[in-house]
């Protein structure tokens, strides 16, 4: 009976150890190295983006182009794989305009079929409400709301979702008098289902004037201003800008950026990417790039006829999608 009990023991012991192994590589299979599973939910402590636990995290990844377009991208293979080269938040660019929401509700279909995605492979994703021909959010607000009660209402039970209320506020439209009413709006429809949820709001001429919302901030908690830049057009104006909104106390999130000129083309410029990554880095900002597609632009990160289901070699990665990986 003595040696019996202990062959049991014994064979106790292994299958445990086997079923933390195999489990242990299945997880490994679905987990980002910084995703979801290890940062839960997060919240805005002042100017930082911090983790369940209150530590300072950072969020870096690709935005998908218009969904309308390049759809096909914003697949479980395309968002495994940029998963596996580092990144840890996808952003879902929604397009409003340009055959997008407004003339074709049912792209929310595909939009939330790419946020499952990204969701089951441990990934943060940002729902991009990507206003821009309609410059001023007030134009769409009562489709806005519409769409921010259903999809907070869906995604409710995760903490993966960060919602972008308005992606490139331009044209004559003013902060105080459009883009914050607008958010006073939206904000507490997604706070109704989401109440922890962070919240990235565009600011003045293309997400660029975030000094400008830093003067007269809104008063919801767990807000951050958007600043978007395209490396071959911008330079240290704005950087001087992120440094003033958030000396006021402002949160920034860089939630668009191109290696390119601000058409999207032009360059690569590597050297002025890596002076913006290097400003981002010292400052533990995060940021998303633009963007995750074949398009014929330089700052599309693949190559045209690259797979939609991920797997790229470096052949399928165009020059600045090479850099952007490189950089997770």
């Amino acid at each position: 009976m003595k040696n019996r009990a202990w062959w049991y023991q014994r064979m106790g012991i292994f299958v445990l150890a086997m079923v933390m192994i195999v489990g242990s590589a299945f997880l490994g299979s679905v987990q980002a190295l910084d995703g979801v599973s290890v940062h839960g939910q997060l919240r805005v402590d002042g100017i930082n983006l911090v983790d369940h636990t209150g530590m300072p995290t950072t969020l870096h990844g690709m935005s998908t182009h218009g969904m309308q377009w390049f759809g096909k991208f914003a697949s479980a293979g395309s968002f495994r794989t940029l998963r596996d080269k580092g990144a840890n938040v996808i952003r879902i660019a929604m397009y409003t305009d340009e055959g997008g929401y407004i003339s074709n509700p049912s792209i929310k279909n595909t939009v939330y079929q790419a946020m499952d995605a990204a969701i089951a492979n441990d990934l943060y994703v940002i729902v991009d409400w990507h206003i821009l021909h309609d410059g001023n959010p007030r134009t769409h607000e009562t489709e806005a709301a519409s769409f921010f009660d259903e999809t907070a209402a869906r995604y409710s039970h995760t903490p993966a979702v960060l919602y972008e209320i308005c992606n490139e506020p331009n044209g004559n439209v003013s902060w105080n008098e459009d883009i914050k009413p607008y958010a006073e709006h939206i904000i507490p429809i997604i706070r109704a289902h989401a109440p922890e949820a962070v919240v990235l709001v565009g600011t003045p001429t293309w997400s660029q004037d975030v000094n400008v919302a830093a003067d007269s901030p809104l008063a919801e908690k767990n807000v951050m201003y958007t600043c978007h830049f395209y490396a071959g057009t911008h330079g240290a104006d704005l950087r001087n800008k992120i440094d003033a909104a958030r000396q006021k106390g402002a949160a920034v999130f860089v939630s668009e950026w191109g290696t390119s000129a601000a058409d999207g083309n032009g360059g690569p410029y590597i050297e002025n990417s890596r002076q913006w990554l290097d400003f981002m880095k010292q400052r533990q900002m995060r940021w998303v790039n633009w963007s995750l597609c074949d398009k014929n632009e330089s700052s599309a990160a693949l190559q045209p006829g690259a797979s939609t289901d991920g797997g790229w070699t470096d052949a399928n990665i165009s020059a600045s999608g090479r850099f952007v990986f490189s950089q997770f």
